[in-house]
C-alpha cells in the first residue's frame, strides 16, 4: 500500500531534503509506553535505515513521522514552513481493484493533476519501474515484487520530498529485492529523503547513509552507516551487528 500526503505535484526539480526532528516523542497505548521518549534529527542526505529487533518500535516510528499516528507526548517537526510532500510504502501493498496504470492515474486524479497529464505521467512511471508490459493487468494479480514496484511507481508520480518505506522487501525473492533497492536508490538520487525500516543487516549495508537503531522502544544509536557497522557504541547495537539476540 502507498499512503500519500501530497497536496500538489512537485516541480521537476526537488529541493534539498527537509530535515525531520523528534522532540521528546512518546507513543503509548492502553497506558503502556510502546515507543520513546525519542529525540533525534534527520538532517543528512541519508538514506536513513531504521533498524532494530522485532518489537523495537520501527514501524511505530515511521507512522509517527508520516503523521498516521499522533504522539502521546512530544512533537514531530519538519524544517521549513509546512509539512513536506510525503509518501509511505508499506510491507504489504494494498492496491485498488483496477489495472496497474489505473492505480497510478487514480493517485494523480486525487492529487488534482490535470486530466490531460495523467496518462503520460502514469505510463512514464510504469516504464521507469519496469512495469510497462503490466499496464493493463489487474494490479491485484501481479506478483509480490511487481506489486511493490507498482506501489513505488505510485509514489514516484507524485514526486515526494520524503518517502517512508516499512520493510518493503521482507516478503520478496532476491530478484524482486534487487529491483526495489534499485528504485530506492533512484528516489534518493532524485533528491527524496528516504527513511526505511529493515531487519536485513546486509540490505542496510548496501543502502544506508546513516542508521537509526532502536531497541526496547528507544533510540539507542543514530550515526553514520560506516560508524554503526564498524564501531557501534551502544551495547544493544554491538549485539545486533554481531548477530546476537537483542532484547
Amino acid at each position: 500500500m502507498t499512503s500519500l500526503n501530497a497536496p500538489r505535484l512537485a516541480s521537476s526539480a526537488l529541493l534539498s531534503p527537509p530535515s525531520l526532528s523528534f522532540q521528546g516523542v512518546t507513543y503509548s497505548h492502553e497506558e503502556k509506553v510502546l515507543l520513546g521518549p525519542c529525540s533525534f534529527t534527520l538532517d543528512g542526505i541519508g538514506p536513513t535505515l531504521v533498524m532494530g529487533p522485532n518489537g523495537a518500535g520501527k514501524s511505530l516510528l515511521l507512522r509517527l513521522a508520516h503523521g498516521l499516528l499522533s504522539p502521546s507526548q512530544g512533537r514531530v517537526t519538519w524544517s521549513g514552513d509546512r509539512k513536506p510532500r510525503q509518501a509511505m510504502v508499506f510491507q504489504q501493498p494494498v492496491l485498488l481493484r483496477r489495472s496497474a496504470v489505473a492505480n497510478l492515474i487514480h493517485a494523480l486524479a486525487v492529487n488534482n493533476v490535470p486530466r490531460r497529464e495523467r496518462g503520460k505521467l502514469a505510463f512514464d512511471a510504469l516504464d521507469r519501474f519496469g512495469l510497462s508490459a503490466c499496464a493493463r493487468t489487474p494490479a491485484r494479480v501481479l506478483s509480490g515484487g511487481q506489486q511493490q514496484r507498482l506501489a513505488l511507481a505510485r509514489a514516484w508520480v507524485l514526486s515526494p520530498q520524503v518517502l517512508f518505506l516499512d520493510e518493503p522487501t521482507s516478503a520478496l525473492d532476491p530478484a524482486a529485492i534487487k529491483a526495489v533497492e534499485a528504485a530506492v536508490r533512484e528516489f534518493h538520487q532524485r533528491g527524496t529523503r528516504i527513511v526505511m525500516t529493515t531487519h536485513d543487516i546486509h540490505q542496510a549495508r548496501r543502502l544506508a547513509g546513516d542508521v537509526l537503531f532502536l531497541s526496547g522502544g528507544k533510540v539507542r544509536e543514530h550515526t553514520s552507516a560506516d560508524a554503526f557497522f564498524n564501531a557501534p557504541v551502544s551495547r544493544e547495537a554491538q549485539a545486533f551487528v554481531a548477530g546476537e539476540l537483542v532484547e
